[in-house]
């Protein structure tokens, strides 16, 4: 960009669209020139927070009339990839909120979209760029093979939260959407392909349509035999009793996100929790002579982690980098397309019964 500022449109006023803009805001490297929602209250209170950022009911007016360097889609998945498309076919660079897009089908057309245009596409997978979750995962490849992962992310949720969720699940499982981020990690950690997934799932509220299930469990076997396991929940019914476990097993011991204390009184809704990690705790498998562990747990303080915003802020620092210093941004794209792929594989086991081999 010649050292100018990246002029950037978020398209999408909701929880991630407003925290995306907020970054623009203070990152030197953006100059935040548009936001976009089809809400005029959720768009004229963002710009009014911001400053008085203009602001647009459609995203083709904010595209002619703008101009972006840039833009950012905080909408909901189903709609990810026609507005990425359309960035791109106007010669504007993508950031993406997760998962790329629905379908594999369509995820492999943006990123030979992306290709032709000559245009960059990331995608928010918010976990690349918090450093406790990258130790968690180096600190994972330390255990040996295979690794046994569980993860979780249930999500007990009333009023604006549920009403926003039962919307995403109009079109996508929890299983899909918090997914990928979950198998994302999986994948870093053994750095392996998945080879085979099978998953369950149930339908524990008549308020969504009869042909989608708000709880599924999803089960992943790599070629390097590691396996993982992930689970996920929504609504008033879930429980927050385990809503948070993020555990890796493996020969040499284990590594997991253990601070008991610090989640008791957590709300799974609240959308800091989902990333938050307090401590790491390191369990060192080897026994001496008289069969004793020879080394005493390790714990790792991370209480100094950033918070959702940093994260974000982060994430677009990234996004920036990418730009300006054109980073080959192909194998950032098709993890993210792995990561679908997993996940979509498990919903059709949830939907047809079946052991799904990729």
């Amino acid at each position: 960009m010649d050292g100018k500022k990246i002029r950037v449109v978020v398209m999408g006023a909701g929880n991630m669209g407003s925290s995306h803009a907020r970054a623009y805001n203070v990152l030197p490297e953006f100059e935040l020139a548009g936001i976009v929602d089809q809400s005029e209250e959720r768009r004229s209170s963002l710009s009014e927070e911001l400053g008085g950022i203009s602001h647009f009911e459609s995203f083709s007016d904010a595209l002619e009339k703008v101009k972006p360097d840039a833009v950012a889609i905080c909408t909901y998945p189903d709609t990810h990839k026609m507005f990425t498309e359309q960035a791109l076919n106007a010669g504007v660079h993508v950031f993406v909120e997760k998962p790329i897009a629905v379908t594999v089908e369509d995820s492999l057309k943006i990123l030979e979209l992306a290709r032709k245009s000559n245009k960059k596409v990331v995608v928010g997978y918010i976990l690349r760029h918090h450093p406790a979750w990258i130790q968690f995962i180096n600190e994972a490849q330390k255990l040996g093979k295979p690794l046994v992962m569980r993860m979780n992310l249930n999500q007990q949720s009333k009023g604006n939260e549920w009403g926003t969720l039962k919307h995403l699940m109009q079109s996508m499982s929890p299983i899909v959407d918090c997914g990928v981020h979950y198998v994302d990690v999986m994948c870093q950690m053994t750095q392996s392909n998945p080879i085979t997934i099978y998953a369950i799932g149930a339908r524990l509220t008549d308020e969504i349509d009869s042909e989608m299930y708000n709880y599924g469990q999803l089960q992943v076997t790599f070629k390097d035999v590691s396996v993982g396991w992930y689970e996920a929940g929504w609504g008033p019914m879930m429980s927050e009793t385990a809503f948070f476990i993020k555990d890796v097993i493996g020969p040499k011991g284990s590594v997991s996100i253990a601070d008991p204390e610090a989640l008791k009184n957590t709300d799974s809704s609240d959308i800091d929790s989902h990333t938050k990690t307090n401590r790491l705790l390191i369990h060192h498998a080897a026994l001496d002579e008289k069969g004793e562990f020879k080394l005493k747990d390790t714990i790792v303080d991370t209480s100094d982690e950033p918070d959702h915003q940093d994260l974000c802020n982060r994430e677009q620092k990234f996004f920036a980098d990418a730009i300006n210093n054109d980073i080959d941004l192909k194998d950032h794209l098709e993890d993210a397309v792995n990561s679908l792929k997993i996940v979509l594989a498990a919903d059709e086991s949830i939907r047809t019964g079946k052991i799904i081999t990729l």
